[in-house]
């Protein structure tokens, strides 16, 4: 049986849980596709508020702006909540002090695609600021979560220390804005058919296997 291979890339934001509930329905999905077809991940860029400070806001004053009241914001995150219950993410929003600007931290996503550990660094984001209620804006904070994937300490100090794959990642996140993507996550299967919000697996595994079924019927034709 010949593989297929498929990318796959994610437009997501390290501080949008519906990105992280995301990531790990696309694993289940991963699972259940036919061993022949091989998925590629990409993590695209996009700010879900890129006027946050590079020193990110008052977590609590900024929900407060966002949503309203308490219970206003207990009604918004209350289903997040439970679908990552189902995912086995223990969201530990109560505990996150700092909304952060993620500029720096879709840098570090690339600089980590690079080197190959791109999937890695996303869910070290995702854990480092849901569970551990980590301060992404900080960038001796990033360095340390990128150690843990197994990136270079001196490298990764010396990267942030310029601004190394700043245009780029601004240019990326304008790109899928100009393509059309309004909301996170959005998964664009095969170059060609966008999954918008964080779907049920046999969704995803759906749209992977039907790109894999139109390449062949495209052969055959």
């Amino acid at each position: 049986m010949t593989n297929e291979v498929v990318q796959i890339d994610v437009v997501s934001d390290v501080m949008c849980p519906w990105c992280y509930v995301g990531k790990k329905r696309l694993e289940k999905a991963l699972a259940i596709i036919p061993e022949n077809i091989l998925v590629e991940i990409n993590w695209r860029p996009f700010q879900l508020d890129p006027t946050i400070p590079p020193e990110g806001r008052d977590r609590q004053k900024y929900l407060s702006d966002k949503f309203g009241s308490p219970e206003q914001i207990a009604e918004k995150y209350d289903p997040i909540r439970q679908a990552g219950e189902a995912e086995g993410i223990p969201f530990n929003f109560d505990a996150i002090e700092v909304s952060p600007n993620t500029l720096n931290a879709h840098r570090l996503l690339r600089w980590a695609g690079e080197v190959g550990l791109q999937d890695a660094m996303s869910e070290r984001l995702f854990v480092a600021y849901f569970v551990e209620a980590a301060n992404l804006t900080d960038n001796a904070v990033l360095v340390d979560l990128a150690v843990d994937i197994g990136m270079e300490r001196e490298v990764v100090e010396r990267l942030f220390e310029g601004e190394a794959g700043l245009q780029e990642v601004r240019q990326e996140m304008l790109q899928y804005q100009q393509m059309g993507v309004r909301s996170v996550p959005t998964m664009i299967v095969g170059q060609k058919y966008a999954i918008s919000g964080a779907q049920q697996p046999e969704t995803i595994a759906q749209v992977i296997a039907g790109v894999v079924e139109e390449r062949k019927a495209a052969a055959q034709a």
